[in-house]
């Protein structure tokens, strides 16, 4: 007779191709069932690729086969999930199992949009529950990008307690500061007023239960960062930067940033942005006009990943201003170019909880004026 542990065994020697353990130390077998020679697995893992779930599926049945017989039938069945892997900082976002920051060193490198676009992408799953979180208090966008300008959140009450609600918009939730202010009005703060605006969007707003929390911060290394990995549990942080010598270079800041000192974050990988240009009369063309590989050698000196290169299209900066995103319009060569930057940080995000520990809220308890 075949059990469930001689299952778990020979599943033991099967490792998934992009984190590296095996399948029982990933609780990723959820469901066993034997009847005669014939075992019934479902799996659960997080964002595999078509390419490893094909190798899963054979190693699981070649592990199978081995152990109890070459006539056992095996069926498997494979479950993408999202799961949760930071340790909660009381009640603040407690039903969100994935916080990542959108971070670039300069302004410029197309931040906002990828930070936008990765929601969405994210969200194509319509059994994933998005958020985007606008904490660029000093220039904010999303409510131009997505449309929403002049719109403005309610209020409801939730245990008791009065708490904005998020605007909806393609399926995502959005909170900027943007919607809470008259867009003429310039936010003149200085950095006390900024961190506390950062604080509420966290505990002031119902974000509900997510699967992702995407955080859109401004350029540069500042207070809003502080606060923010110093007020959440930040599962990875995404840098974005063009091909430029001078945006590289502000990118290696934001890079050390998040990885040095006692802030340490995981860096889950480089975005390079407006990477090439295909004419549309030309699509087999790339012309690479702010230079060539620039993410990657970056990617290479930090043994980093890099998530994806998006390249120039007219589309992108139209449909930002319109309130229409890329991954909402027609072009399909950039959508695919969002939609597997999101897939390769999602394995990222997979990669960071095999491997690390969970995230939890940093405490910087010195500070060093140099």
């Amino acid at each position: 007779m075949i059990s469930k542990d001689d299952i778990l065994k020979a599943l033991s020697r099967v490792k998934d191709p992009k984190l590296g353990k095996d399948l029982v130390k990933l609780d990723a077998v959820t469901h066993i069932d034997i009847k005669d020679k014939t075992v019934a697995l479902r799996l659960s893992l997080n964002a595999p690729s078509v390419q490893s779930k094909m190798q899963i599926r054979k190693a699981c049945t070649d592990a199978i086969r081995t152990s109890l017989g070459e006539d056992i039938v095996v069926k498997i069945s494979i479950t993408n999930i999202v799961t949760n892997h930071r340790k909660q900082s009381g009640n603040h976002l407690s039903g969100v199992k994935n916080i990542i920051a959108v971070a670039s060193g300069k302004g410029g490198v197309g931040k906002s949009t990828v930070a936008a676009n990765l929601a969405l992408s994210l969200a194509r799953d319509e059994a994933k529950k998005v958020g985007l979180m606008d904490a660029d208090i000093y220039g904010p966008s999303a409510p131009t990008m997505f449309g929403i300008r002049g719109e403005r959140p309610k209020m409801a009450k939730v245990n008791g307690k009065g708490m904005i609600v998020p605007l909806e918009r393609y399926g995502i939730k959005i909170i900027s500061m943007g919607l809470l202010v008259d867009e003429k009005q310039a936010t003149v703060w200085r950095g006390p007023m900024v961190s506390s605006a950062i604080k509420q969007f966290v505990s002031d707003v119902y974000w509900g239960e997510l699967d992702y929390l995407i955080i859109d911060l401004p350029p540069g290394t500042g207070d809003i960062h502080l606060t923010m990995v110093q007020t959440i549990p930040v599962t990875g942080v995404v840098i974005v930067t063009t091909p430029q010598q001078v945006a590289l270079a502000d990118a290696r800041k934001g890079v050390s940033m998040f990885s040095t000192g006692n802030i340490k974050v995981p860096v889950l990988g480089i975005i390079e942005n407006m990477s090439y240009f295909t004419p549309p009369e030309l699509p087999d063309n790339k012309y690479y006009i702010f230079g060539k590989e620039g993410g990657k050698r970056l990617c290479r000196d930090y043994n980093i990943p890099l998530l994806g290169q998006i390249p120039i299209v007219e589309s992108i900066c139209e449909g930002g201003d319109v309130g229409v995103p890329a991954m909402m319009g027609d072009d399909e060569i950039t959508k695919a170019a969002f939609a597997d930057f999101a897939k390769e940080t999602e394995r990222q995000v997979a990669k960071r909880k095999a491997n690390l520990d969970p995230t939890e809220v940093v405490k910087i308890t010195e500070y060093r004026q140099h």
